[in-house]
């Protein structure tokens, strides 16, 4: 089902996808080591297996929206999210991002747990491209969101799940973004923080920034969403208003 109404995107587009496709080729048996693989493929005894993780997306999201993404596992989520956030090149399609991209495709991603709290905010915050200054600056603001206490000079190692998840969150939004995008973070830690997420969400839309929420929740995805979409086996089923495309993954789960 298309999504493109124009041609080209627009001033209000955040997001303009038009005929994305992506193909992963795996080996179909398995190789020992990197060594053999090479000599293997010389030779030309590798035999690939093909399929289609993305067949012939077209989206548009606008400046400003939370917009849904849901699909069963397997359906091209994934795939999906690394395709906007610019990690993964697809086959053959356009991709049109307006912006900067904050992805936040698993909480925590590049910290160490050997690290301490405090030490993994200035490693992230750097990876993300901020300077010592902009993190110092960050850094209450960064430890009242997240609400670990004396934790912060403790390792990662030490955390729960909960706190983890409340630290990761807290330094990757702690910088307006265009664009963030979330897989399944709001599936991780307690109601409270959930709450949190969700306000912070909500202000970052009415500030014109643009979030990708990936759940599979539809209470969730009907409650901060104004839109979304459905994939199923790397198809788009439907885009549309959040409820209506919430009503049909949850009777696609149920088998109807």
């Amino acid at each position: 089902m298309s999504d493109i109404p124009f041609t080209e995107p627009q001033n209000d587009t955040a997001i303009f996808l038009s005929g994305v496709s992506v193909r992963y080729r795996l080996p179909n048996e398995k190789v020992a080591s990197l060594k053999e693989y090479m000599i293997r493929l010389v030779q030309g005894k590798v035999r690939f297996n093909s399929f289609m993780a993305l067949n012939d997306v077209n989206l548009v999201v606008k400046k400003g929206e939370i917009f849904g993404i849901l699909g069963r596992n397997g359906a091209g989520k994934s795939t999906l999210l690394k395709v906007i956030s610019r990690v993964l090149v697809p086959t053959r399609g356009r991709v049109w991002i307006s912006g900067m991209v904050s992805p936040l495709l698993e909480l925590g991603a590049g910290f160490h747990p050997e690290l301490t709290g405090m030490e993994n905010i200035h490693l992230n915050a750097t990876l993300l491209g901020h300077s010592r200054k902009e993190i110092t600056e960050k850094i209450p603001e960064i430890l009242e969101f997240a609400e670990i206490g004396d934790f912060i000079e403790a390792p990662l190692r030490t955390y729960s799940s909960g706190m983890f998840a409340r630290l990761g969150f807290s330094v990757a939004t702690a910088w307006r973004p265009d664009i963030l995008i979330l897989d399944e973070v709001l599936s991780v830690g307690d109601a409270a923080f959930a709450l949190k997420c969700a306000d912070r969400m909500k202000a970052f839309r009415e500030s014109g920034a643009t979030v990708l929420l990936v759940s599979h929740s539809v209470t969730t995805i009907q409650s901060l969403c104004q839109r979304a979409l459905l994939l199923e086996h790397g198809y788009v089923v439907e885009i549309g208003s959040a409820k209506e495309v919430s009503e049909k993954y949850s009777n696609l789960m149920l088998g109807k």
